[in-house]
């Protein structure tokens, strides 16, 4: 299960963090709109680590080597949406700090997302959790 995990999570971090690179304007936009909506736009940016992150979590409990890293961002996911979820103006004013910022900074998210979807490629070419 873990490994179905990690390949859905290279599938989806590496078309996404391409995204951020390449559309980086279009996600500023993206978040700038939904800060628009206020409350309701930090729910809808919440469900988005939500998803992602319940599914980790549940699927994917490995706290040694490289998978651990995966498991982390698993975590990060499930802090950030329940904050968002619980303090909704905490989620709200995170995404204000859009606005003013330059779009290179989706560069940066994208670039990190694609480094675990090729770090985590890599762990599974040389046989990572097939011994598991």
């Amino acid at each position: 299960m873990e490994k179905a995990v990690a390949i859905l999570v290279i599938i989806n971090f590496f078309i996404i963090g391409c995204s951020h690179v390449y559309q980086r304007q279009g996600w500023k936009e993206f978040f700038v709109m939904l800060q628009s909506k206020g409350r309701a736009g930090a729910f809808a940016n919440g469900f988005l680590s939500l998803g992602m992150g319940g599914l980790i979590v549940a699927f994917h409990n490995v706290w040694t080597g490289i998978p651990i890293i995966l498991t982390l961002v698993g975590w990060a996911y499930l802090v950030k949406a329940s904050t968002v979820f619980l303090f909704p103006n905490w989620g709200v004013r995170s995404m204000e700090s859009v606005q003013s910022a330059s779009p290179i900074k989706f560069v940066v998210a994208g670039g990190g997302m694609i480094a675990i979807a090729l770090l985590l490629t890599i762990y599974i070419s040389q046989g990572g959790y097939d011994s598991a």
